[in-house]
């Protein structure tokens, strides 16, 4: 008899400066949802989760920089590629909200083959796509969404 392996990915760390003004980008200008924030004594530091509005799969751990070689990483953890891929539902809507609070968009929206993208910059300079990706209906009762290869 063989087992379904089932695996998924819980969190993805970003390293931040402070706590704080990490919570007070994502969570007040993106709009992210607080999950966790508790302390770790014993280590000097907090265990802060949080996740897009609606979510159910991973989240993001808010890791203070606790180290010199850590913080030469604040804000270029992927060597100046795009590091996360913030999907949504409705790209216009949530472009609009991001620009008004003054999100710096370096990256244009763009029609692709595999949805409306644009590039934002969080507040370290990380680079992240909003996209809201194209359904392609594979039969009357199914739908998959079209990513980037």
């Amino acid at each position: 008899m063989t087992s379904t392996v089932r695996q998924s990915l819980g969190l993805v760390s970003l390293v931040v400066r402070d706590y704080d003004e990490a919570l007070a980008f994502f969570v007040g200008k993106l709009g992210f949802e607080l999950i966790e924030d508790k302390p770790v004594p014993e280590q000097n530091k907090r265990w802060v989760v949080i996740s897009p509005p609606g979510s159910k799969g991973c989240g993001l751990l808010l890791a203070r920089a606790s180290a010199p070689e850590q913080e030469l990483h604040i804000g270029n953890q992927t060597g100046g590629r795009v590091f996360l891929f913030l999907y949504t539902d409705d790209f216009w809507r949530d472009y609009e909200r991001f620009r008004a609070q003054g999100i710096e968009f370096v990256r244009p929206p763009k029609e692709e083959v595999y949805g409306t993208v644009a590039v934002f910059k969080d507040l370290y300079g990380n680079l992240w796509d909003l996209l809201e990706p194209k359904k392609q209906v594979l039969s009357s009762n199914q739908s998959v969404e079209a990513v980037p290869k």
